[in-house]
């Protein structure tokens, strides 16, 4: 396949939100480097300090089985695992990565086509491949079957980013019904949920203007905002709201139009879930425009969120200090107006540009100050949400990579008696990422699915660079894949051998 050359308009924007990509990579460290999965913006996950070595509980029996790497992959085959593993080995040299990203932010992108295409080649004959459904809806379909097959589901992302214009939000909206359509067109639970992201449905700078108001509504009750409608509470006591430090103007009515039609655009989209019966994950982004996309967000969940059934999945994300007080706030009102309440829980996003921001207008961070602390946050909502299923119609969907996030939420979700394959809970990693915990969960009976997006090369290039972010060093993640699937590689070579 050829590869497509950007005009020059598209390659300004493409450079816009590779910036944007790399701003919110967070630097290394020598006690972080897993990452947080679905928000598919999804950024670096602090990982709990391990060597990378297969974890073994000699006291009593774990609920997931690391040990036995010849069932977890038995469903993967020889050339899927030689893939992978070649994969995961590239993204962990750091100096490999970080010339990476030097070149896909370099001008040499725009300025010499020939390195250009060597460079899109590259990268999509593996680091596309490995983390990725494809360039359109026909390849993410034979995508999702491949996963089926390995007994996972699929959060399906239809992987568009920040949009600038009305036009382009129409356009991303009929990528987003394609992947409900798509999703229909597959054996019933095939696809968990489809995800979207605001930003591709509504114009960015309207969004910062949007949560520009509703920070100061927070400051000032008074401060009247005639287009806003009724919703879940989007701030606590302990939200940040130092991105709005003096008075907005109010929204001109061309700008109520326009945030009228992205709030039709996301309703349209939530309808045709409704016809398929799979619900719409929404993903949490910037704290600049997060207020914006909880309000949508639960708007939407407020209008569809009916029968016992959610619809509409809201995102927390555990690294933000306010996060557990946001999350109690929010589903204390939907019990109060009798709305099932759904939630994707990730650990968060955007860690290095959240500090520098709170840093430059000499505001403390918005992320938990430590690794435990983050940790901690993450199980307690957890633990909080696995209780609401087991005694109200709430659900919830656990992204984590973190071994042990993982095993505390089974073992929870068992105490309280949940079915395993109860509806309202779902574990989630990303697309190439976490197999490990992906299949130990499954194998344990609980549901399981990966966050699979797809898209052309040009657009999923920051999710790209995020993904190579996230996987480096000794201590990511993908270090327990790694040494597992070095294992099954051998054993499989010796009994091919032998």
């Amino acid at each position: 396949m050829a590869t497509k050359v950007l005009p020059p308009k598209q390659l300004q924007n493409l450079r816009f939100f590779i910036r944007r990509s790399l701003n919110t990579s967070s630097s290394s460290s020598s006690k972080a480097a897993a990452a947080s999965p679905l928000n598919l913006a999804e950024k670096p996950e602090p990982a709990i300090q391990e060597p990378p070595t297969i974890i073994q509980d000699h006291a009593k029996p774990s609920i997931l089985d690391f040990n036995d790497h010849k069932k977890l992959f038995s469903n993967l085959p020889t050339t899927k695992l030689l893939h992978a593993s070649l994969n995961l080995h590239l993204v962990s040299i750091g100096p490999l990565v970080d010339f990476g990203m030097w070149v896909m932010n370099s001008r040499i992108m725009e300025t010499d086509n020939i390195v250009r295409d060597v460079v899109l080649k590259t990268v999509r004959h593996t680091f596309f491949k490995h983390f990725c459904a494809g360039e359109d809806v026909v390849e993410a379909r034979r995508c999702i079957e491949r996963v089926n097959e390995a007994g996972l589901r699929v959060m399906l992302d239809f992987a568009v980013e920040y949009t600038s214009n009305n036009d382009a939000c129409d356009q991303n909206l009929k990528g987003f019904l394609d992947s409900v359509q798509s999703a229909m067109s597959l054996p019933p639970s095939s696809v968990s949920s489809v995800v979207a992201k605001i930003t591709a449905m509504c114009p960015l700078s309207l969004l910062e203007r949007v949560s520009d108001l509703l920070r100061w509504q927070q400051r000032d009750p008074s401060f009247n905002l005639p287009w806003k409608q009724n919703s879940f509470p989007i701030f606590s006591d302990s939200s940040p709201l130092y991105h709005t430090l003096k008075k907005p103007e109010p929204l001109t009515p061309q700008e109520e139009n326009d945030l009228q039609l992205g709030q039709e655009r996301l309703w349209k989209l939530c309808e045709k879930c409704v016809q398929a019966n799979i619900p719409l994950t929404v993903d949490a982004e910037h704290i600049s425009v997060q207020p914006a996309i909880d309000y949508l967000t639960y708007l939407t969940a407020i209008k569809y969120n009916k029968n016992d059934n959610p619809i509409v999945y809201g995102t927390i994300q555990a690294y933000l200090k306010d996060a557990k007080e946001r999350l109690l706030l929010a589903t204390k009102a939907a019990d109060k107006m009798g709305i099932p309440m759904g939630i994707k829980l990730v650990r968060g996003a955007y860690m290095s540009s959240e500090r520098k921001i709170a840093s430059s207008l000499g505001y403390e961070s918005p992320i938990h100050n430590s690794i435990q602390e983050t940790h901690a946050c993450y199980n307690d909502c957890a633990s909080f949400m696995l209780e609401k299923i087991a005694k109200s119609s709430n659900a919830v969907i656990l992204a984590t990579h973190n071994v042990e996030s993982g095993r505390l939420a089974a073992k929870k979700a068992i105490d309280l008696g949940i079915e395993k394959r109860n509806q309202k809970l779902e574990f989630a990693q990303l697309y190439g990422m976490s197999d490990a915990l992906s299949f130990g969960l499954s194998n344990a009976g609980f549901l399981v699915s990966k966050y699979t997006p797809y898209g052309s090369i040009e657009m999923v290039i920051p999710y790209l660079l995020r993904r190579a972010e996230e996987n480096r060093g000794l201590l990511s993640a993908s270090s327990i894949d790694r040494e597992l699937t070095r294992k099954e590689l051998k054993r499989r070579l010796k009994a091919a051998i032998f």
